[in-house]
Order: structure tokens, then sequence, then C-alpha cells
């Protein structure tokens, strides 16, 4: 089992900027892992934001890239989403995602409410 807890969310404006934590109850620089942020729309999927592998690796989805960087520190079992320029099209509940990628075998935090309105 891997607990995942989430803090940062909340409201901001257009323009604004926010910072998620996403601290894990187990080591996140194994080589065949990845923590993720994920968000999800009411009535929508969950779609991945950024994803960052145990060797440092990472991925965006298109429609956050060059807005938000994802990074860790592994001492502390910690990932991060700095989110820029946020856009009410940003506006999501926010899940922490712990995977194994040989096994796909996956852990999901609680999640939390950003919200980008003026």
């Amino acid at each position: 089992q891997v607990q995942l807890e989430e803090s940062g969310g909340g409201l901001v404006q257009p323009g604004g900027s926010l910072r998620l934590s996403c601290l894990a109850s187990r080591s996140i620089s194994g080589i065949a892992t990845m923590v993720g942020w994920y968000r999800q729309d009411p009535g929508k999927q969950r779609d991945l934001v950024a994803g960052i592998t145990g060797d440092g690796r990472t991925t965006y989805a298109d429609s956050v890239k060059g807005r938000f960087t994802i990074s860790k520190e592994n001492a502390k079992n910690t990932v991060y989403l700095q989110m820029n320029s946020l856009k009410p099209e940003d506006t999501a509940v926010y899940y922490c995602n712990f995977q194994y990628l040989t096994t796909r075998t996956n852990y999901w935090g609680q999640g939390t409410q950003d919200t980008v309105s003026s």
C-alpha cells in the first residue's frame, strides 16, 4: 500500500499560481515508478496533467506545457506541481497518483479542489 497526501489547492484568480504537493508514504525514486498529477471535472474522465518517473523523466499534457512544472524531492518523498498562468479551464479536482510501471498498480490520493475564478 502507498498512502498519498495532497496539499496546496485552493482558489486563485486567472493568471495566478498555485503549488500542489503530494507526500508519499514510500520512496518515489524507484526506477519503475511514476508519480503523476491528474485532474477531473464533474462527469468527465480523470486525465493526466503531468508525471515524473523515479529517475526524473517528466511528461505533460499539451494543455499545460509551458505553464505547469512537475518536480520532486526524493529525500522528502514529495512531488510538486507548480501551476502558473492559471486559466478558468484549469479548474478541477487534482489527484496525486503513484504507479508501479511494471505492474500498473495504482494508488490515489483523496484529491484537492483547485478553482480559477475572478
